[in-house]
């Protein structure tokens, strides 16, 4: 910051300072939170930081962040509780649309610097500044994901974002709630420059003073703004129906018509807004984002980080977990009998990557933190050490006696174990209470959610540590209790079993998944026993199962024929090629999807009432990010509660 400076106005919230030479600096410091977010009382200061520049105008003004977590994460969520009318609705859009029309108007140059995490409102206030410069570091991270709310971006941001980067760019980052880096930020032209930190105040001086020109937009973009608008709506919609049913997320198919019949201008259809945001699914997902956020705290409160971790077991599961942990920055030694058990692993990773990572250099750095070891060297000076071999309790007792022998004594110990007791895997152990289960789910790259577990008796902080651990490579932790199948197998075991009986009484495997499809599941249940594998499938039955009930003779025939599903090339469906074919669904009798669902459900309420899980938000919460439970419910024991009210 230039020495020549005079603060001229201090709030409670923004800051604004004035250089000599006629340049203003707006700090936003949202007071008593860790972040920024756009509240009301925030945007109401803003307009008076504005009413003060127009009495006083600045030669530029620079908007940034006084807080070290990032630039704005978005709106003030805790306030769409208080949306109980179509006029609070009508008048929370109205306050960042009218605002930020306002910034974009003033008649002195205005320059948004982002660094970090530039989201949602927090993008629509940056779009309305003549330039926006981002910082190059690894937290930045812009996008509009309000559609993840069951929302739309109303304050300005469905006008601005589609005539800086045309409107298919625009369409696609926010009707999928995407978020893009720094880099990719420049190259789609959403950001004017780019800049490393050490130079980002200087640039930010630089740019705003001399505002850079932005390049027009191509001829056929410019079309698709104007007398083609209504294709690339179209296209959209086409795209948003292969994911998303209107009926169960209204929000995206609302941004498309805003955009191609309003400009984006919400308050112009006043039908529209209320509808959405005072809908049952924007209420569900906005509970899900609180969801979210409780898991996001597990293990807050250690001061552990790993920053060196071990996995013994180099198959698909133990694999991806080391894979995934390189990604993230840590060094992973990965250990099985010999380097040819390793390497496939390795091959997989390599091609996962280099999908994401374009610069070789740092492709190279990455895989050269996922470390071979079938000697298993890299176990004495791990942080974490994770046994991900096959479920034999005999194999596993003789892997972890050695593995404890050979630890740092205050590393974790930790098991992937999806079917075994910790109390009896534990059992070989000087400390059997360092033992944790630490159980990711499969795709180990998609799927958020990690459960941790704890066995009877078990170390309290080693459960905290290994929460920070799952915490510190982007995953979500849900404790647990040791139980069979934990929380999520556990509720999956009864609803794959439901749905396989209805094949044995004559129901189409399509029919089935349909039912399941329009309920608002990700995947159908059979396809997915499919994915999961009929052998794991057929496992889980008679573990689950548990009161005499036979497994469904369509399972067992399946399994003794050798048909697995989908790693086989065939069971429920084929796979040719590795892809499904599927026939014709046919008409889904009444009242089928509840059936699916009601195991489940039921399953889902033993467990809390078991303890397994500590209560019926974090059962949701499990079952949303752990299966894919429609999202737009917020959870099956909200969407049980919402059937009876």
């Amino acid at each position: 910051m230039n020495m020549h400076t005079q603060t001229s106005l201090t709030q409670q919230h923004w800051h604004l300072t004035r250089e000599a030479g006629g340049l203003a600096w707006l700090s936003l410091d949202k007071a008593g939170e860790s972040a920024n977010s756009l509240s009301k009382a925030v945007m109401a200061e803003l307009s008076g930081v504005l009413d003060e520049l127009d009495r006083q105008p600045p030669k530029a003004l620079i908007i940034r962040s006084a807080k070290s977590a990032g630039f704005i994460a978005g709106a003030d969520i805790s306030e769409f509780d208080q949306l109980d009318s179509p006029e609070a609705a009508k008048a929370m859009v109205a306050r960042g649309w009218e605002l930020f029309n306002r910034l974009a108007a003033v008649p002195y140059p205005t320059l948004a610097l982002v660094r970090g995490h530039c989201l949602g409102g927090g993008l629509e206030l940056a779009l309305a500044c003549r330039t926006l410069l981002v910082v190059d570091e690894p937290g930045t991270k812009l996008g509009l994901p309000e559609v993840m709310l069951g929302i739309f971006p109303g304050w300005g941001g469905m006008l601005r974002l589609p005539r800086r980067v045309g409107p298919a760019v625009a369409l696609d980052l926010m009707l999928a709630g995407k978020t893009v880096d720094a880099k990719k930020a420049k190259r789609l032209g959403l950001a004017d420059e780019c800049v490393p930190p050490r130079v980002m105040e200087s640039a930010a001086r630089q740019l705003a003073l001399n505002p850079p020109s932005r390049k027009p937009l191509p001829l056929l973009q410019r079309l698709f703004l104007g007398p083609l608008r209504g294709v690339v709506a179209g296209q959209a919609r086409k795209q948003v129906a292969k994911r998303a049913r209107p009926e169960h997320y209204p929000a995206p198919y609302a941004i498309i018509d805003l955009w191609a019949k309003y400009d984006g201008n919400a308050l112009a259809a006043p039908e529209i807004t209320d509808r959405i945001v005072r809908s049952a699914t924007a209420r569900n997902l906005v509970r899900v984002f609180h969801l979210q956020e409780r898991l996001k705290a597990f293990g807050k409160d250690s001061a552990f980080v790993a920053k060196r971790v071990h996995v013994v077991g180099a198959g698909v599961m133990g694999g991806d977990i080391a894979a995934w942990c390189a990604g993230r920055g840590l060094t992973v030694t990965l250990q099985d009998q010999n380097v040819e058990r390793i390497a496939p692993a390795i091959k997989r990773a390599h091609a996962g990557f280099a999908r994401r990572i374009r610069d070789k250099l740092q492709l190279r750095a990455v895989m050269d933190r996922l470390i071979p070891d079938p000697e298993g060297h890299g176990a004495a000076h791990a942080d974490v050490v994770i046994e991900a071999i096959f479920e034999n309790l005999e194999a596993k007792h003789s892997l972890l006696k050695g593995l404890e022998a050979r630890m740092k004594p205050d590393a974790v110990l930790a098991t992937n174990t999806s079917s075994l007791k910790l109390e009896d895997i534990r059992t070989v152990l000087q400390r059997p209470e360092r033992l944790v289960g630490i159980h990711f789910f499969n795709p180990v790259a998609k799927m958020p959610l990690v459960e941790v577990v704890t066995a009877e008796g078990g170390d309290a902080e080693v459960t905290r540590q290994a929460c920070a651990f799952v915490r510190g490579i982007d995953k979500l932790p849900l404790p647990v209790k040791s139980a069979p199948g934990f929380l999520v197998n556990a509720v999956l075991g009864p609803y794959l079993l439901e749905a396989m009986r209805c094949v044995d009484e004559g129901i189409a495997p399509e029919t089935v998944d349909e039912a399941a499809l329009a309920f608002g599941m990700p995947m159908g249940p059979i396809e997915l026993a499919d994915t999961v594998g009929l052998d794991i499938a057929m496992a889980a039955g008679k573990a689950l199962a548990g009161n005499g009930t036979e497994p469904p003779k369509c399972l067992v025939q399946r399994f003794e024929r050798g048909d697995l599903g989908r790693k086989s090339g065939k069971g429920f469906y084929a796979y040719p090629a590795g892809k499904i074919q599927k026939g014709a669904a046919g008409a889904v009798p009444a009242g089928l999807a509840e059936r699916l669902v009601q195991p489940l459900l039921q399953r889902t309420q033993q467990l809390v009432d078991a303890g397994v899980v500590a209560d019926a938000e974090l059962a949701d919460a499990g079952v949303i990010f752990g299966t894919g439970f429609a999202p737009f419910t917020g959870g099956p024991l909200n969407y049980a509660r919402s059937r009876h009210a």
